[in-house]
């Protein structure tokens, strides 16, 4: 059996629930067959193991759901894949050969359900990974940051819960006026060259991860920059995305069986729990409408889903992803972010105020610099909101970092009738390669940032409600 050729990648994970993505690769259309065994840490006896046929309609990847799963408990699997000698097995009579498993072990930690305790996450977007002629150039420089999360990751307390990825995981467009890539072969040549790399290869088989489109998965500025011609390239980037960021999410269902239904996927946002927190990662870039009369980032099914889970969740701290920023605006934006679509975003600000929501965060990433913020009201001492945003995780040479310059705090976000809501930096903006380490006490939430090189830059504390 061969090491994944990707992967394996660790995506939703629930109390008794784990998925996990890995690649194979093709054999000169011989079958070839991906393999699965687990057992709880510290045993010897290992569970069945699960197989799957690999295809090249799934550019030979798959998703293992494993279920049954005990909650809180930390298990190590094997994984791998492989061709048969005979030309007629199948998933189930190759489960009957004796397998020589790959060496490497890995480890997943199930939910814990206990509520108001310690939980932690690591946030970042924006990775950058120039591709030439099909080839990574200088990989290293987009995989630097991920050996310090690793390193991080090792001996944190609380434990990692998750890394959330909330956009630009790949830039189909590094290149986009000398030679824009379009065809389905190279944006898939882009996900295998950015998800092979040591460091996040090593980080996305012991954490799960959570991942949500931005623009650079398809085209910078997507849709406001989209032409007639483009209906292909969202094709493809489309395809390549569902097969490498949402295969192993929440937002496929499972089937009767407990496996994941690939027949069905309505849309890409999708929500999760992590004991009394709760995340809903939104959509923020496929369903957009700019017609002048109903500008809007979310579309109207998405917009009511957020809203009924604001309102009806019992989560005590609820976090909102949207991969362009909420607030503060930015000067110059290119009508990109929720600037441009201020009625929508009064609407949700109107709901949490007179709903009195409270611990309602947003985190995001796309400017290139990191920050937190804090959302008052004039005359309502009661709301409050704040925001988290981590990005670059790893820059372009071409593209400049955020300053504090950048954005607009001298003036309210919105006005009403019922009064203003105001905006402030919490922090300072990082402007570097950076990611976020998120930390949710039971009073509080510290967010540090660091460096590439894993070096503290600052520690901010959002006081809980």
């Amino acid at each position: 059996m061969l090491k994944p050729t990707i992967g394996p990648i660790i995506g939703h994970v629930t109390t008794n629930h784990a998925r996990i993505f890995i690649r194979g690769n093709s054999q000169h259309n011989a079958l070839v067959f991906a393999a699965l065994r687990y057992r709880t840490y510290g045993t010897t006896q290992w569970a069945k193991p699960v197989f799957v046929q690999l295809s090249e309609r799934r550019d030979m990847s798959d998703v293992f759901a494993l279920n049954n799963l005990s909650s809180d408990t930390e298990y190590e699997y094997q994984t791998g894949w492989f061709s048969p000698m005979s030309p007629v097995h199948t998933k189930d009579s190759v489960a009957e050969l004796p397998l020589q498993w790959p060496r490497e072990t890995y480890r997943l930690r199930t939910r814990s359900t206990k509520p108001v305790q310690s939980r932690a996450y690591i946030v970042g977007s924006c990775r950058y990974l120039r591709m030439t002629a099909g080839i990574a150039s200088l990989p290293q420089l987009g995989d630097r940051i991920f050996a310090s999360i690793n390193q991080l990751i090792e001996g944190a307390q609380p434990p990692i819960s998750a890394t959330l990825m909330t956009g630009d995981q790949i830039y189909v467009d590094d290149l986009n006026v000398i030679a824009p890539d379009r065809e389905y072969k190279d944006i898939l040549a882009k996900y295998r060259a950015a998800f092979s790399q040591p460091n996040i290869q090593r980080l996305m088989s012991g954490t799960s991860t959570y991942m949500i489109l931005d623009d650079h998965e398809i085209e910078d500025n997507w849709p406001a920059n989209a032409s007639k011609s483009d209906s292909d390239l969202y094709r493809n980037a489309m395809a390549a995305y569902e097969l490498y960021q949402v295969s192993h999410s929440p937002a496929h269902e499972l089937t009767s069986t407990g496996q994941i239904n690939h027949a069905k996927l309505d849309h890409y946002w999708y929500q999760f729990s992590d004991g009394d927190i709760e995340w809903f990662v939104t959509d923020s870039r496929t369903r957009r409408n700019l017609s002048a009369d109903d500008r809007r980032v979310l579309d109207a099914e998405q917009e009511q889903a957020l809203l009924k889970w604001l309102i009806n969740s019992p989560a005590r701290v609820k976090f909102v992803v949207t991969s362009v920023m909420f607030y503060p605006d930015r000067k110059l934006d290119g009508n990109d972010a929720w600037k441009s679509f201020p009625e929508q975003r009064l609407r949700l600000l109107e709901t949490i105020r007179t709903r009195r929501i409270k611990n309602v965060v947003f985190v995001s990433g796309d400017v290139h610099g990191s920050l937190t913020s804090r959302l008052t009201h004039s005359n309502d001492p009661d709301f409050e909101v704040h925001t988290i945003v981590s990005s670059p995780l790893c820059n372009s040479k071409l593209l400049p970092y955020a300053k504090a310059s950048t954005f607009i705090l001298d003036k309210p976000l919105a006005r009403t009738a019922a009064g203003d809501y105001l905006q402030e930096l919490t922090s300072k903006v990082v402007s570097e390669d950076n990611f976020a380490h998120v930390v949710v006490d039971a009073d509080r939430i510290v967010v540090n940032y660091h460096d590439r090189d894993g070096k503290p830059l600052q520690s901010i504390t959002l006081k809980l409600r």
